[in-house]
């Protein structure tokens, strides 16, 4: 069995610790991550310093961001360059060479790249990635009744923040069970307004949870909502059959009480009238002439 000689194997060793080396490289500057909010001051460390025992005037150091833009550049010592949006917020010790922005805003979000040059020779070059955050503002839920009943409240739930960066994530539960809400976003100015839509049929009380999660933080807000027991239970119409006989039972007692007046015999009340016979015999009786006064005499005389 022949052996491989000990030259080609000390090089595919090199080669392999080699390849190692600049793998795990790559991941440590993947890793390179410095995190800061809207408004606050933020350094970016470069991967190298300038020793105080060396002068100036053989380094040539600058930061740029997205490779084509050049935020601040410095030659010999002095700044020889600066991007106008960075003017008067950014500024970079000629010996650490630490880039320190403030305050922060949303669109310096992204990747810097610091480059050394000593001699005219590249001496450093790494990336730092800056993450900037904008806090959401507390979740407002809001509620609104679509139908409701003695049984079941119809409900929309709406939770809603805004003002944050990045692009956040709203979930939510019910008396502490998920639930999946309908949500939609609006950019403006870079920052992020949510809005979380949600249906509820309610049958009993329910505890409503609203979270914005972003960058690893998160708002959160509850709501109690209470079933509403205060219905008024609408009366119940008569059934048909019970109409028609109500009305059958007043129809026969009117005719009942036409017939009564028209066929029943009248009772005549004796001390209100006289019977037809006395009363003319009255009016004859009214109707003689008076006695003459000589007939009375002339018989009180006989």
């Amino acid at each position: 069995m022949g052996c491989l000689p000990a030259a080609p194997l000390r090089t595919w060793l090199g080669l392999g610790l080699f390849a190692l080396l600049c793998l795990g490289l790559g991941q440590a500057r993947e890793k390179r991550v410095v995190k800061s909010k809207v408004g606050e001051k933020v350094s970016l460390p470069c991967c190298r310093e300038i020793p105080r025992s060396e002068s100036l005037q053989n380094y040539r150091a600058y930061w740029q961001k997205n490779v084509t833009d050049v935020v601040l550049a410095y030659s010999d010592g002095e700044r020889i360059r600066i991007h106008e949006r960075y003017r008067n917020r950014t500024e970079m010790d000629p010996w650490d060479l630490i880039l320190w922005i403030s305050p922060v805003e949303i669109l310096d979000n992204g990747t810097y790249q610091c480059v050394v040059q000593h001699n005219s020779v590249v001496a450093c070059d790494e990336r730092v990635t800056l993450l900037v955050t904008a806090d959401f503002s507390e979740p407002n839920i809001t509620t609104k009744v679509s139908t409701s009943s003695c049984e079941s409240t119809e409900m929309v739930i709406v939770c809603s923040s805004h003002g944050g960066f990045p692009k956040p994530k709203i979930s939510g539960a019910l008396n502490n069970v998920p639930v999946e809400w309908n949500a939609s976003w609006v950019s403006e100015f870079s920052l992020y307004n949510v809005t979380g839509t949600l249906v509820l049929n309610m049958t009993s009380d329910v505890n409503v949870t609203c979270s914005v999660e972003y960058d690893s933080l998160a708002k959160s807000s509850s709501l109690l909502l209470k079933k509403t027991n205060d219905c008024v239970v609408p009366p119940v119409p008569p059934s048909y059959n019970v109409i028609t006989a109500s009305s059958i039972v007043l129809i026969i007692f009117i005719l009942a009480i036409i017939l009564a007046t028209r066929y029943l015999p009248r009772r005549v009340c004796p001390h209100c009238c006289k019977p037809q016979d006395l009363v003319e015999e009255d009016m004859k009786e009214g109707t003689k002439p008076p006695v003459s006064s000589k007939v009375t005499s002339e018989t009180s005389s006989v």
